[in-house]
């Protein structure tokens, strides 16, 4: 009944949500996963009505950073590329958010118009503009193609971090001649860590805290570049 609720509420967002500046006007009071969810329905609106490139530049945040493969910043390489005859599509099949609702979240499948599918990770969080008003923007956005499409479930998955406690920030050392780069929610109840191995290998690992400790709930894992 939970997902239910999440689904209808999903549906009534992503239609404020959507128009030609992407997800905004959505402020977190109590975190609620729908809202990225949302964010996402209209990033993908965006990219069809828009083109796929001007709706990556649109709902990019300042530090946004993607993989095409190798991590570059995302509005450095966004800039000035024309977008293609027809967008790739999408789909979110899971979401997660911090317990403050101010970062969350989204992994599921794409399909490319070629006929290959990927699988993507998304990481959003909610940028103020004033009160009332602010923009859902991502900040990470990750991917690879996959030999098949990955099936979504009957249900969107969705989780939110415990507000119990405080999760720690606890930092690692890259291993020598690898990229790394590590974020999190304000409240720190919700952690991404990105690896790129000098063989190009990567890794993207989400971590939510569940009152005791943090819980890895995304591990994304490519295979070195061929």
């Amino acid at each position: 009944m939970r997902n239910i609720t999440i689904l209808a509420v999903t549906l009534l967002l992503a239609g404020c949500a959507s128009g030609q500046n992407g997800p905004r006007n959505f402020e977190p009071r109590l975190a609620n996963p729908s809202a990225v969810i949302a964010a996402e329905i209209a990033f993908n609106r965006l990219a069809q009505e828009k083109g796929q490139w001007t709706a990556f530049r649109q709902t990019a945040a300042k530090d946004a950073v993607m993989f095409v493969p190798q991590p570059v910043d995302a509005r450095d390489w966004l800039n000035g590329r024309a977008d293609p005859p027809v967008s790739v599509k999408w789909q979110a099949h899971k979401a997660f958010m911090s317990c403050d609702g101010k970062t969350g979240v989204t992994t599921g499948a794409a399909q490319w118009p070629d006929g290959r599918s990927s699988f993507f990770t998304t990481v959003w969080q909610y940028f103020e503009r004033g009160p009332g008003n602010g923009d859902w923007k991502w900040v990470l956005d990750h991917g690879d193609f996959t030999a098949t499409e990955r099936k979504a479930g009957e249900m969107i998955e969705t989780r939110v971090a415990s507000c119990k406690g405080k999760a720690p920030a606890s930092l690692n050392a890259p291993s020598v001649g690898s990229q790394m780069k590590m974020g999190f929610s304000r409240d720190q109840s919700l952690s991404w860590t990105w690896v790129v191995q000098p063989d190009g290998a990567r890794t993207l690992n989400v971590q939510l805290w569940n009152g005791e400790a943090s819980d890895v709930v995304i591990l994304d894992q490519v295979s070195p570049a061929k």
